[in-house]
């Protein structure tokens, strides 16, 4: 369930590093595409970034605006109709705008992602710029020759972290890459931007991208911020339908980690759950499990002030961004109802699924 309002003072917080720093923000789909919320999205940013031909589309039909597109390979079959879906097209490396550079049409602007070779991430699966990624040129593999036609410098390295990490990352590109960014219209900072956390240092971004700007006559500069976009702004809620005990107890929800909060897993991060504390600091605590076969379908265990009944709701907090677009019918889980909790207070279900869903995915 999305909260409007609190969708709308991420998107607010956003505007007003926009008009401060002269920067253009795109949403990241990989990291929240509820389209049914766009209507309020287009309001405030440039666009979406787009990783591919499906999101590409996605983002023509529903957001209507600017349209960046990179995939670390673009297909034969499919890079046609995302040129003409987009108006930015970054390659990942020169060999792939050799293959298509002939097939560009004016309107679209092409970039070379680049690897500045230096990230604060501190899982190794969300580190673009780790030894042997395949994300982006090196500057060893740099080939200036190639640039002509080439308009903008791509790079990505943060995931999650404030302004400082990108004032490092910025230094490391402009070391590497400084020379050639008088030859570019634009310059793409990425995403993993985390603005809208609490603690992130909004002045400090502003006043690195303005100064940026101001080294390089006022360049274009785009971010490209995914989870900030959707962050603290809704959450999944479950139901408790059974309680089992090995050892402690145990709820079993109609949810499920594995399936609907995949990202837990793989970032991996405990989700909050509402008027819950960890383990221990209140005077119940129980474990919670999804309904799948997975013996490690667990979200971890949690203290309450009463113990949970059968029926009871669970509401996990921080749920928009990057569940949706990574959840799954994994062992026929139905997929959870998609609702907004409008501004003026009336709750809206947006789409709900069914056995079709589940067996269209096989």
């Amino acid at each position: 369930m999305l909260e409007e309002e609190l969708f709308e003072q991420n998107l607010k917080l956003l505007q007003y590093v926009k008009e401060q720093s002269g920067a253009k923000i795109l949403l990241a789909l990989k990291g929240y595409s509820f389209y049914e919320s766009f209507d309020v999205a287009r309001k405030y940013l440039d666009g979406c970034c787009c990783s591919g031909l499906y999101e590409a589309r996605l983002a023509n039909e529903e957001f209507k605006k600017e349209i960046h597109t990179y995939s670390p390979a673009f297909k034969d079959d499919e890079i046609e109709e995302i040129i003409e879906l987009s108006h930015h097209i970054t390659f990942n490396s020169f060999s792939q705008y050799l293959r298509y550079k002939d097939k560009l049409k004016t309107k679209v602007s092409s970039g070379i992602r680049v690897n500045p070779e230096l990230s604060f991430s501190e899982v190794a699966l969300y580190n673009p710029c780790a030894m042997n990624s395949r994300l982006g040129v090196t500057i060893q593999e740099f080939q200036k020759e190639l640039l002509d036609g080439v308009e903008g410098l791509h790079f990505h390295a943060l995931c999650e972290q404030n302004a400082g990490a990108l004032e490092a990352v910025l230094e490391s590109f402009e070391e590497k890459f400084g020379k050639y960014i008088s030859q570019m219209k634009w310059i793409n900072f990425g995403g993993g931007h985390h603005i809208t956390r609490d603690d992130y240092d909004i002045k400090k971004l502003i006043d690195i991208i303005k100064d940026f700007k101001k080294r390089y006559n006022d360049i274009e500069v785009y971010l490209e911020p995914g989870e900030a976009i959707g962050w603290q702004s809704g959450v999944l809620v479950a139901s408790v339908i059974d309680k089992v005990h090995n050892g402690m107890d145990i709820a079993i929800l109609d949810t499920s980690a594995e399936a609907h909060m995949p990202d837990t897993i793989i970032m991996p991060y405990r989700a909050e759950v509402r008027n819950a504390s960890k383990e221990g600091e209140k005077r119940y605590t129980i474990k919670l499990g999804g309904n799948t076969c997975l013996a490690g379908d667990f979200m971890g265990n949690y203290s309450f002030d009463k113990p949970l009944k059968i029926g009871d709701k669970v509401i996990f907090e921080d749920q928009m961004h990057y569940t949706i677009v990574k959840n799954s019918t994994f062992n026929g889980v139905k997929l959870p109802s998609l609702a907004i909790l409008k501004k003026n207070g009336n709750f809206e279900v947006v789409k709900s699924f069914d056995y079709n869903d589940y067996k269209r995915r096989i």
